[in-house]
């Protein structure tokens, strides 16, 4: 990735084809940005892929129009740097039967104050208006979860290379409390995990209990 963001995809009989993916905050998108993407695919002949991360990814490209497809996107990508925050997933919430609270509202604030911020390594948060947590968020970094009670947050998940479930930080918070122990988390984990750490290893390597007391006590 570099002054295009674009991710090398395939070498095949020496071509190479490239793919990007614009910044889509939890997956909401207007018609006109919808078309517009797939306007721009159809020009430069791009394959256009629904990603798990709730974006579109244009995948197919050729190196040469990569900067020519950002122009005429008029989007910013959605990862600049992998160290990061990558994305910040959302449920429907405040479209759902389900949704205890629209939790659309704290997920915004979220990823409109922390995407795209360095962390020690990737780093995913997932923000679900109630216990059924859709979109995987017990398998995030970080999650943010909407209950009758209250707001639970919940640290170290990751559905990667190495599997870990993640930990119950705190319950019964309200709305506030709980954007506000995100920001402490991420801070906390910044300035004290080592560089490569994933948020589940890093609480590992200090314990949990010390991670809970130490984030909650800030709150």
């Amino acid at each position: 990735m570099g002054a295009h963001f674009g991710n090398l995809q395939k070498i095949k009989d020496g071509k190479r084809t490239f793919s990007i993916t614009p910044h889509i905050p939890g997956g909401f998108i207007t018609a006109d940005t919808m078309i517009k993407i797939a306007d721009t695919a159809k020009k430069y002949k791009g394959i256009l892929k629904i990603t798990s991360g709730q974006r579109i990814m244009i995948t197919n490209l050729k190196e040469e129009d990569l900067i020519s497809i950002w122009k005429d996107l008029d989007m910013d990508p959605a990862v600049k740097n992998q160290y990061s925050i990558k994305n910040v997933e959302m449920c429907p919430a405040g479209f759902c039967k389900r949704s205890k609270e629209n939790t659309i509202r704290i997920g915004m604030k979220i990823s409109k104050n922390f995407h795209g911020k360095e962390m020690p390594n990737r780093t995913k948060i997932g923000v679900a208006g109630c216990r059924n947590a859709c979109t995987s968020v017990y398998a995030k970094d970080l999650g943010v979860i909407a209950t009758k009670e209250g707001f639970i947050i919940s640290a170290g998940g990751s559905a990667g290379f190495h599997q870990r479930m993640s930990d119950i930080i705190a319950e019964k918070l309200s709305e506030e409390d709980a954007y506000r122990l995100v920001e402490i988390i991420l801070d906390y984990y910044n300035d004290n995990a080592l560089m490569g750490e994933k948020l589940g290893f890093f609480i590992d390597r200090i314990g949990i209990e010390k991670f809970k007391k130490d984030v909650v006590e800030k709150l």
